[in-house]
C-alpha cells in the first residue's frame, strides 16, 4: 500500500506592518474573512482574489474558524488603526489635491 506524504503550507502569515496575509500573497486575511462573513463561499472569494488558490481560501477560512476569538480581536484592532490613520490620510490627500489645483 502506497503512503501519501505531504504538507499543508502555513495558511496565514504576518507581514512587516503587522497585517495578516493569506499564504505568500498580499491578500489580507481581513478580506477573506469579510467575504466569508458576507455569505460568500470559498469559490466566490477565490474569484474575487485571483492571487489566491481555492485551497488557500479554504485554509484561510479554516484558520479563521479555528482561531475565531483571536482573529475577531485582530480585526477590531485593524479597524481602530484604520480609523486613527484615516483622518490624517484624508487631510494630507485633500491638502495635496488643493495644492495641485492652485
Amino acid at each position: 500500500m502506497a503512503s501519501i506524504v505531504g504538507t499543508i503550507p502555513k495558511p496565514v502569515r504576518m507581514d512587516s506592518h503587522g497585517v495578516l496575509r493569506v499564504g505568500n500573497t498580499r491578500v489580507s486575511l481581513d478580506s477573506v474573512v469579510y467575504g466569508f462573513n458576507r455569505g460568500e463561499d470559498a469559490a466566490e472569494i477565490q474569484r474575487n482574489f485571483d492571487a489566491l488558490s481555492l485551497a488557500e481560501v479554504h485554509a484561510a477560512i479554516a484558520y479563521y474558524l479555528h482561531n475565531k476569538a483571536e482573529v475577531e480581536q485582530y480585526l477590531d484592532e485593524q479597524k481602530l488603526s484604520r480609523k486613527r490613520f484615516a483622518p490624517e490620510s484624508s487631510a494630507t490627500s485633500l491638502h495635496g489635491s488643493r495644492a495641485k489645483c492652485f
